[in-house]
């Protein structure tokens, strides 16, 4: 089974983090076995029985893994709930000896969304409205009312943990209405194998014959459960169309074994003639919260008191010109054993202001509480205003601004990190005095990297999970503040990425010819010169030129307005784009274009961040990009996207419209030690030439957002960590 290979690259990420987690368990004197909540998963990768659904919901944040096979069909499937009320799900199946476009395999692509209607009490049960492949071929389009009531039953092995009974009960159409039809909604269409897919299909929607399903779950300890059920899905395209089983029965019965407290196990008889089993991950950025182990810091080094030492409160230092660089000087080592860079300190007889990178924390929120501590063990007395001022790529981002008396007090009061907040000011970060002091010995500054490196290929369809690994070797030069020259180059060790296909297409190839690049195993992946300023107010600017990405080159220019306060941003980004040599040496393609978008960014409640990209794209194509994602505060995200342009379906190809999901996890998860990196994949259903946006490396947005007041009020409560 091919497709079992697109578990290795969906799951890979997942399976390290369940080993991170696990040490963090113990870190943390945690139960050794602590399973995630419920519910389990049915072969689509939804919470449910066997083969049908139920009126479970995953708990907020989660997201799930799963792998299932039984009668010649494999599935594998990803799931995210972002809200409590509704999920989201991607799925990729594999059916043998189906051969409708020339393949051995048949391989299909589908969405699900799942919406709770009411939540489960103790009289009533949940309810969900389920769309199943909504938004691909339609082979297996559904749409379903499911609901789920828990009942408590008596110990049976465990003492401790009483069993639990769950009873769903639902009504399904399309595939979940082809068998036991108890009435009739219209005439639904039926599947179109030439159909090339992505296209929502609302004419279907509880459309045709609708059936009861329903079945039963006992829990019987916290590892064991046992399941049954009856389906409604008669599986006609499998079993009558063609033969890839026989269905002898509506009865489905499994059990299923937790083994680990993020991976479940499950062995089925399902139809009375197949044998299956599935494989379950289920990850939650909420458990355990995966905080690395940091030295302490310093506590807050409390000024003596002014009427009994006023001498220590004298501003008579100021008078002396090498004050400022002596305060520097004890400054910037214990900022740097902290992981942060002092880049400028700007004092006065009562304020100070600190410039400083913030190279070891994801959240900006502890770099500025470790930061101010350090100035309050470090700074004269008579200072009682704190600015710091974090800094990326030599761009000031904002200033916190935070008076020292309230940090001496609030250390060790209650709800101290909500109160902190409460003082603290938001400011725009202004120009330095001519005062100000740089720090020492931070330009010409050189740094280097030596790490492997993956590429996945996803969803060929004679292949489904292709990758590329090998070697990455990368420098960068900064020669002064806002400089920064930048390079990689790849050795390729192994992999199979060259002989995926390359697919006709009606656009200029400005993606779909991706294996042709990937036939180089020594290659210039990136080559570039950049500028950072900051032109005006609230104002943020870049300028690029060079090698951005493996298939393209040029110049690009970006300005973002964003506001310190402002859950609004706006950019603009105009790109002149060369297209690269397939050797990816120092040689272009006579292809040129011209492309750039107008951009809008909202951050929005619960860590959901909004985007609108209008403009134009690598194959000449104008139109939109909508993108959403859940914003974790400890540096999770997840979400999707959708570009819809000019280019008509037919044109596009298979899958209609770009699309596809994305995730990240923050690397420290895997090190147990702070680290600001992440590591994270974006999976289309399929890379075709319309929407396609180029790559470029250091865009202002996220830097930016990471350092203003909502994402750092956010993640304040990490404050004192």
């Amino acid at each position: 089974m091919r497709l079992v290979a697109v578990l290795a690259g969906f799951l890979t990420l997942g399976v390290g983090t369940v080993h991170a987690q696990s040490a963090i368990l113990s870190e943390t004197q945690e139960p050794q076995y602590k399973p995630l909540p419920p519910p389990s998963l049915n072969f689509y990768g939804s919470p449910g029985l066997v083969d049908m659904p139920t009126g479970e919901m995953m708990p907020e944040g989660q997201f799930s893994s799963a792998l299932s096979y039984f009668g010649g069909q494999t599935r594998v499937t990803l799931s995210f709930q972002p809200t409590e009320w509704m999920s989201a799900s991607f799925r990729y199946n594999g059916i043998q000896n189906w051969n409708l476009r020339g393949f051995p395999t048949y391989y299909d692509r589908g969405f699900d969304v799942r919406f709770r209607l009411f939540k489960e009490t103790r009289r009533f049960p949940s309810i969900v409205l389920g769309l199943q492949d909504f938004a691909g071929t339609g082979i297996y389009a559904s749409e379903y009312f499911v609901a789920t009531k828990t009942f408590e039953t008596p110990a049976v092995w465990n003492a401790r943990l009483p069993g639990k009974l769950k009873i769903s009960a639902g009504i399904g159409w399309g595939r979940l209405g082809s068998h036991g039809s108890i009435g009739s909604f219209g005439t639904r269409p039926s599947f179109n194998s030439g159909n090339t897919g992505g296209q929502i299909s609302y004419d279907q929607w509880f459309r045709g014959p609708f059936a009861p399903f329903g079945g039963v779950e006992w829990q019987a300890t916290d590892r064991l459960g046992f399941k049954m059920e009856y389906s409604s899905d008669a599986y006609v395209p499998e079993t009558q169309d063609t033969s890839v089983f026989v269905r002898k029965s509506s009865f489905n019965f499994g059990v299923e074994y937790q083994a680990t407290p993020r991976t479940r196990l499950g062995a089925y008889y399902l139809y009375g003639s197949e044998l299956g089993f599935s494989a379950q991950i289920q990850l939650s950025p909420y458990f355990p919260q995966g905080n690395p182990i940091t030295p302490a810091p310093y506590p807050v080094q409390v000024r003596p008191d002014r009427n009994s030492n006023p001498e220590a409160w004298q501003t008579t230092w100021t008078e002396s010109a090498g004050a400022p660089a002596t305060l520097r000087d004890s400054l910037a080592p214990v900022l740097e054993n902290d992981g942060l860079i002092l880049e400028a300190l700007d004092v006065s007889a009562h304020t100070a202001e600190l410039q400083f990178r913030n190279r070891r924390y994801r959240s900006n929120a502890v770099a500025i509480g470790r930061a101010a501590r350090w100035m309050a063990r470090i700074l004269p007395a008579s200072i009682e205003t704190f600015r710091l001022v974090p800094v990326s790529r030599g761009l000031p981002l904002s200033a916190v601004v935070i008076r020292r008396s309230d940090l001496e007090v609030l250390e060790y009061g209650p709800n101290s990190s909500q109160a902190m907040l409460a003082l603290v000011g938001f400011e725009d970060a202004k120009p330095l005095s001519a005062n100000a002091v740089k720090g020492k010995d931070l330009y010409p500054d050189f740094s280097w990297s030596v790490a492997p490196y993956f590429t996945p290929g996803y969803f060929d369809p004679v292949q489904p999970f292709r990758i590329d690994v090998g070697v990455e070797v990368g420098g960068t030069y900064q020669p002064a503040p806002g400089w920064v020259v930048s390079g990689k180059m790849r050795q390729r060790i192994a992999g199979n990425l060259e002989d995926g296909r390359v697919a006709p297409s009606n656009l200029p190839p400005v993606r779909t010819d991706q294996a042709l690049y990937a036939q180089y195993s020594t290659t210039l992946n990136q080559l570039y010169l950049a500028r950072y300023w900051r032109p005006g107010k609230d104002l943020y600017a870049r300028a690029t030129a060079g090698y951005f990405e493996y298939g393209y080159g040029g110049l690009s220019t970006e300005v973002l307005w964003k506001p310190v306060s402002s859950r609004v941003a706006l950019g603009v980004e105009a790109n002149y784009a060369i297209k690269r040599d397939y050797d990816q040496r120092l040689g272009f393609q006579d292809y040129k274009v011209f492309t750039g978008h107008a951009s809008a960014y909202l951050d929005m409640n619960n860590g959901f961040a909004a985007q609108l990209d209008v403009g134009r794209y690598l194959a000449g194509d104008y139109g939109a990009t909508f993108s959403l994602d859940r914003v974790f505060n400890n540096g999770w995200s997840v979400g999707g996207f959708f570009t819809l342009t000019n280019v008509s379906a037919e044109d596009f190809g298979e899958g209609s419209f770009d699309k596809g999901i994305r995730f990240s996890m923050p690397l420290r998860w895997f090190l147990g030690k702070p680290s600001r990196k992440s590591l994270g994949t974006v999976i289309r259903p399929i890379q075709r030439d319309g929407g396609a946006r180029v790559s470029v490396p250091g865009r202002l947005y996220g830097p930016v957002r990471e350092a203003h007041r909502k994402a750092m009020s956010d993640q304040w409560t990490r404050f004192w960590e």
